[in-house]
């Protein structure tokens, strides 16, 4: 039976996979948005649910720096990268990197769904892209990307503790990859009594590729595929790009499958703004042992499915409509960076979610009043209804398309010169506008984005009329080609005082997304 690729759409890079039995397991990484590290369970590999998040506290994830310390500027592309899952032993294993600081961790847990422990941080283990090896004899090895200070790009591996994350032995670079750029997310798998090696090369774009080597040896020497690269689409004409940054599982059939991330660009030229989601493709082996990726090392938006795939879900449910009157959030919200509690409530008006601008607004890489959920298809369109009074000027609150703090569309309401308006603005990198603006008398509006490939329409209504649109935005200015970074497109629900903390509230009584 035939699966849909994306298997999860929207911006779920950077995918790793594990399987316990006949249940699969997937993380992604996550960047400046909190919680972090999304978690899903599957039975089949293709219906995948979020269960919950490897980081749910903010001291496993610190995504902030104080105000004037050193480092250089936070975008919303740092954060939390590439995560690997494992499970050892009775217990699962998530090792990845938080690159505001960066410093690479372990957490663990005894149920994917958490709750999982603190972060044990590997203070000699530097570079990006970190994977755990149980190896047979008891051994952990940890392989990793090259940090800055290694004189040679490529792939680094030590032995470790896994109790005290003390690295055992000395750093060794075992393999610099097949010449493409940045060798990067390794995995190092035991399989028939040889290492295999699987990599990601030419960065994370259109030269996107995955190699692979096998050794006899933990460290090599390493054996070049004579098939690589075992996948990419560069140069090719194909609705998928940059495919890459691939893991290994062996289904509980025997068969063998991959995940990895990949990209839909649209447009000419083209340009991405969903972000990079998770694929899936079967790997077949060849009689002289090596793997090989999809068809000819090509995937497909349709493809020839596991045998235990018996077809989609129909209770499966990638969240529509949220009324807000549960005690909690649900999985599909994020905050930007790590959100001040007095920020947000789900008790303060029954039935909403109600925000508390801060100071910073969506320029900023700091602690905004943000609550979000990822784009997940071109054709798509979202709604709320925001109740909100400023009461002070400036203060503003509304909806969001957002990419990064260079790249945004908002519609809202705010204080303007003493009076409440409704507008349209955009931040396309050092363009500001507003595009449109009106005095507004109701405290209530629904707020509506409709999305296709192309762009953005807003619209607003009041009770019991029709909806007003009020202007458009291109999607290619939302897209990593123009605003940078390598993350994808949120909607969001934010409220900001323009540099001055907001005591007016903010009352979304519902957000609605629809396919």
């Amino acid at each position: 039976m035939k699966f849909s690729n994306p298997i999860v759409s929207g911006a779920y890079p950077d995918p790793s996979i594990c399987r316990v039995d006949d249940d699969y397991y997937l993380v992604n990484s996550s960047f400046g948005y909190f919680p972090g590290l999304p978690i899903f369970h599957s039975k089949d590999l293709i219906n995948w649910r979020q269960i919950g998040y490897g980081l749910t506290r903010e001291s496993q994830a610190p995504l902030l720096r104080s105000e004037g310390a050193d480092g250089g500027p936070l975008f919303s592309y740092m954060g939390i990268y590439a995560p690997t899952i494992r499970f050892h032993n009775g217990r699962f294993y998530i090792i990845t990197t938080n690159t505001v600081g960066g410093r690479n961790f372990i957490i663990e847990a005894e149920k994917p769904e958490g709750p999982w422990s603190e972060p044990l941080y590997l203070d000699r283990w530097g570079g990006i892209d970190p994977s755990l090896l149980f190896d047979e004899d008891g051994k952990v090895y940890i392989t990793g990307t090259g940090s800055h200070t290694d004189a040679v790009p490529g792939v680094y591996q030590a032995e470790m503790d896994l109790s005290t994350g003390e690295i055992l032995t000395e750093r060794q670079l075992i393999w610099e990859g097949t010449g493409g750029s940045f060798p990067e997310g390794p995995h190092l798998y035991r399989i028939n009594n040889l290492y295999y090696l699987l990599i990601a090369e030419g960065g994370t774009e259109y030269g996107h590729m995955v190699t692979v080597a096998r050794s006899r040896q933990p460290y090599g020497p390493f054996e070049t595929c004579p098939y690589n690269p075992i996948l990419t689409h560069r140069s090719i004409s194909h609705p998928v790009q940059a495919t890459g940054h691939a893991d290994f599982v062996q289904a509980h059939d025997g068969t063998w499958w991959t995940v990895l991330l990949g990209i839909r660009p649209v447009g000419y030229p083209f340009h991405h703004h969903l972000g990079r989601e998770t694929y899936l493709a079967p790997v077949t082996w060849t009689e002289d042992g090596w793997p090989l990726i999809g068809e000819s090392g090509r995937i497909g938006l349709e493809m020839e499915g596991p045998g235990f795939f018996r077809g989609y879900d129909p209770a499966f449910s990638r969240f529509g409509r949220d009324d807000f009157d549960g005690g909690a959030l649900g999985l599909q919200w994020n905050f930007y960076k790590n959100p001040p509690e007095q920020s947000y409530s789900l008790s303060d008006r029954k039935g909403c979610l109600t925000l508390y601008g801060t100071k910073y607004t969506l320029d900023d890489s700091q602690q905004l009043a943000f609550v979000g959920r990822r784009q997940q298809d071109f054709d798509c369109a979202v709604s709320a209804l925001l109740l909100f009074d400023p009461g002070n000027e400036g203060e503003e609150a509304g909806l969001t398309v957002y990419m990064n703090e260079r790249a945004h569309y908002e519609i809202g309401l705010r204080k303007y010169n003493g009076r409440r308006t409704l507008f349209l603005r955009r931040r396309i990198g050092s363009l500001w506008k507003v595009e449109w603006e009106e005095a507004q008398a109701a405290a209530g509006v629904i707020l509506s984005i409709q999305a296709d490939s192309r762009q953005y329409i807003f619209s607003y209504s009041l009770a019991g009329q029709e909806p007003v649109i009020i202007g458009c935005g291109e999607c290619s200015y939302v897209a990593t080609e123009v605003a940078g970074g390598f993350t994808g497109v949120f909607f969001g629900m934010y409220a900001t005082g323009n540099g001055r903390i907001s005591r007016s509230p903010a009352h979304f009584e519902y957000f609605d997304y629809l396919e």
